[in-house]
Order: structure tokens, then sequence, then C-alpha cells
């Protein structure tokens, strides 16, 4: 019984600071980091203004949770159809980038929330921290992806068109989802493709596994 009684503590604590990220996170799409007081925060949870104190050392510490959650969140989408794409390396770069262009990767919230800590990332050393490690992640994943192409490459090669790459799908994700009615449906995925494509050499559009993935 006791072990059951702190499995239910764990999970109903679990969920109450999952509570506390997804009002912060709503809150700012909204308005903005300034929109997200502790009150407001509280009042969306349902829960009491202290009890933020309980889950998180301070509102930034929450702030930054909310981002990491985003953030980790997209990147765990785009990764997820890697699983059922061919075991074939073009095929499942090319999965990896049309999912990182489409919803629910491609999300007004998530860009609204991502825009609402630019400024905060410039003075805080911590949040500045949590984008690095976002960002790393994806581009660590990107660059696996790129290095299990059939190529003859190196490390110094490969960085960079991690680095090159990810430009192009942060750029395209940025404006789809500032401007999700202005790209017809698909139009973001196909431009990835063939620019990706472009600089790895290789006709990766081509390489979507079947008619129902290609966009």
């Amino acid at each position: 019984m006791t072990g059951d009684r702190r499995k239910f503590s764990r999970q109903n604590e679990d969920a109450r600071r999952a509570a506390l990220i997804a009002a912060a996170i709503a809150l700012i799409s909204e308005g903005g980091p300034a929109t997200a007081t502790v009150r407001a925060i509280a009042e969306r949870a349902g829960v009491t203004p202290g009890l933020i104190r309980h889950y998180f050392t301070s509102k930034e510490a929450l702030m930054r949770a909310a981002y990491s959650h985003v953030m980790d969140g997209m990147t765990a989408a785009s990764l997820a159809v890697v699983a059922t794409a061919p075991d074939q390396p073009q095929a499942r770069l090319a999965v990896f980038v049309a999912a990182s262009l489409r919803p629910p990767v491609v999300d007004p919230q998530a860009m609204g929330l991502w825009a609402g800590f630019l400024h905060q990332m410039r003075r805080d050393p911590e949040m500045r921290a949590a984008h690095e490690a976002s960002y790393l992640h994806y581009r660590d994943l990107l660059q696996g992806l790129i290095a299990a192409l059939p190529r003859v490459t190196d490390a110094a090669q490969l960085r960079s068109e991690a680095i090159a790459c990810n430009a192009v799908i942060d750029g395209l994700w940025l404006e789809g989802s500032a401007l999700p009615h202005a790209f017809a449906v698909g139009e973001l995925e196909r431009i990835g493709l063939q620019s990706v494509g472009a600089i790895l050499g290789l006709d990766l559009a081509a390489h979507m596994p079947d008619e129902g993935m290609k966009p």
C-alpha cells in the first residue's frame, strides 16, 4: 500500500507540474512572457500561486521548463517518424526533414513561445543555455542522419552541412508557423527537401518512403 501511495503521489505531482508548464505555455503564446505572471499561471492551472514554488525554484525556472518542453517536444515529433521509415539513410533523413516542416511541429503557438523568449535569452544565461541545449539536440540528430548517408566526408564537412541544413529548416519553420495560411499544403516540406537535398548533393524528395508520405 505504501508503494501504491508513493506512486500515486508521484503521478499527481507530475500532473500538477505539467499543468503549470501548460498554463505558462498558453499564456506566453497568447500575450508574451509579460502576461505569464505567477498569479495568471496559477489561475490558468487551477492551483494557488504558492504552489508554483513547490515545483519550481522561481518563475524564471518555470519559464525555462516551458521553453524546453515545447522545443524538445518538436524535436521528438520529428524524430518519431524516423522509427517508421525504411532502414535506408536517405529515407530516414527525408522523413525527418519533412516532419520538421509540417504540423504539429510547424505550430503558431510554439513560434509565439520562441519569439517571446528571444530577449530573455540575451539577458538570462540559463535561458540561453536551455536554448542552446535544444538547438544542439536537434542539430546533433540531424547531423547523425546526414552522417549515415553513403558518402565520403569528414567531421568538419558534416558539422557545416548540419548547421546549414538546420538553418534552412529553422527558417521555413519560422515562416510556416508565423504565416500558416501563406503556404500551400506540403509546400514547406517540398522546399525543405529540395533545399536540404541541394546542400547535400542528392535528390532527397525522391527518397520519401511512399506516396502517402510525400508532400
